[in-house]
C-alpha cells in the first residue's frame, strides 16, 4: 500500500536545499524552530491516513493503479469525491488549525489531468500520458506536491513581456533534449520547503506573443538551480 507513515515522510524530506532566512543559509531546516511547526502539520495528514477511523476520507482507490491512495494525490472521479475532499479539509482543519499545505498541489494536478488532455485532443501532443505516468509516480510514493503559481509581477500595470526585469515572470529561456531551462521567481509558496515535489503554472491568462511564459511542469524541490527565501 503506498502511503508513508509520518516518520518515513519526515525521513523523506531530510535532504539538502538551497535555503536562506534572514540573510542567513539554513542547513537542516527540519530542525529549525521556526520550519519545525509547519513540518509537523503535515505529518499530521500522514499520520490521519494510517488511522482506521479517518481512512474514508483521507485514503481511497487510484483510478490509475488500483491501489490505496492519500486522497491528496487523488485524481477526482465523482462529486462524492469532491465533498470528501472538503470534509478531509475540514478534518485537518479541527486536528492542525492551520494550513496543511498540500491543497494547490492536489487542485493543480486535477486540472492538469484534465487540461492536457484537451490539449492532447486538439493538438495530437503526448502531454496527457506523460502527465499520468508522473502522477503515478506521486500516487505510488505518497509525495507531497506544493502549486507554484504567483509570480513576483513586478511593474503590474505592465505585460510579463514588457517588464523591465524579466525575471519577473517565470518563463523558458532556452530548452535541449532534456527538456527546458526556467527562469524567474514565484512568490508565497506555502508548503514548497515541505514538499518532494513542485507543479510550476502560469500566474495570469496569456496572449499570443507571451509563449515562453505559458509553461507548466513538475520539479523536485531540491532540484540544483533552485534558491529558496524563507
Amino acid at each position: 500500500m503506498p502511503l508513508k507513515t509520518p516518520e518515513e515522510y519526515l525521513k523523506s524530506i531530510k535532504r539538502p536545499v538551497n535555503l536562506y532566512m534572514f540573510g542567513e543559509k539554513v542547513q537542516e531546516f527540519y530542525n529549525h524552530p521556526i520550519i519545525k511547526p509547519s513540518i509537523n502539520t503535515v505529518m499530521k495528514i500522514y499520520e490521519l491516513a494510517q488511522m482506521d477511523e479517518y481512512k474514508d476520507l483521507m485514503t481511497t482507490k487510484s483510478h490509475l493503479t488500483g491501489e490505496i491512495i492519500n486522497r491528496f494525490t487523488h485524481i477526482h472521479q465523482s462529486v462524492e469525491d469532491l465533498i470528501n475532499k472538503v470534509k478531509m479539509q475540514r478534518l485537518l482543519g479541527q486536528k492542525t488549525a492551520c494550513c496543511f499545505m498540500r491543497c494547490v498541489g492536489f487542485d493543480t494536478a486535477n486540472a492538469l489531468y484534465s487540461v492536457t488532455h484537451e490539449i492532447d485532443k486538439k493538438y495530437g501532443t503526448d502531454y496527457h500520458s506523460r502527465f499520468k505516468n508522473y502522477w503515478i509516480e506521486v500516487q505510488n510514493q505518497d509525495l507531497m506536491v506544493d502549486g507554484a503559481m504567483t509570480d513576483t509581477k513586478g511593474d503590474r500595470s505592465k505585460r510579463p513581456k514588457d517588464q523591465p526585469d524579466p525575471d519577473a515572470y517565470l518563463h523558458v529561456i532556452d530548452s535541449n533534449e532534456d527538456g527546458i531551462i526556467v527562469r524567474g521567481a514565484k512568490v508565497h509558496q506555502t508548503g514548497f520547503l515541505n514538499s518532494h515535489r513542485a507543479i510550476i503554472m502560469p500566474t495570469l491568462s496569456l496572449r499570443k506573443g507571451e509563449e515562453d511564459y505559458a509553461v507548466s511542469f513538475g520539479i523536485d524541490t531540491n532540484t540544483k538551480g533552485i534558491t529558496m527565501i524563507y
